[in-house]
């Protein structure tokens, strides 16, 4: 089993800027895929960013594309995600989630096999 838990988020004012981190326990997650999504109230959870186990790869949503950068560390076994220029749209819970490497399609949150109870992200215009 693993473990996630997510840190970071607040609230923070337009055009700033957020890091969250999402530690993993119970088992070592260097060879999973993580990945972040996020849910606004009465909206669908919806991809953000992934990263694969030996950060060759790393995909973005559309909607945050080229205003958040995702990063691993393995030897701490947590993964990261640097939000920039916030806009009040990305106001959301926003959760980390670890997939199998083999065979994980990082954008479709059913890959996942463990997910974190979420941080709040609130950004005020």
């Amino acid at each position: 089993q693993v473990q996630l838990v997510e840190s970071g988020g607040g609230l923070v004012q337009a055009g700033g800027s957020l890091r969250l981190s999402c530690a993993a326990s119970g088992r070592t997650v260097n060879y999973y895929g993580m990945g972040w999504f996020r849910q606004a109230p009465g909206k669908e959870r919806e991809f953000v960013a992934a990263i694969n186990w030996s950060h060759a790869w790393r995909y973005y949503g559309d909607s945050v594309k080229g205003r958040v950068t995702i990063s691993r560390d393995n030897t701490k076994n947590t993964a990261y995600l640097e939000m920039n220029s916030l806009k009040p749209e990305d106001t959301a819970v926003y959760y980390c989630a670890a997939c199998p490497a083999h065979g994980c399609n990082y954008g479709d949150q059913r890959s996942y096999d463990y997910w974190g109870q979420g941080t709040q992200v609130t950004v005020s215009s």
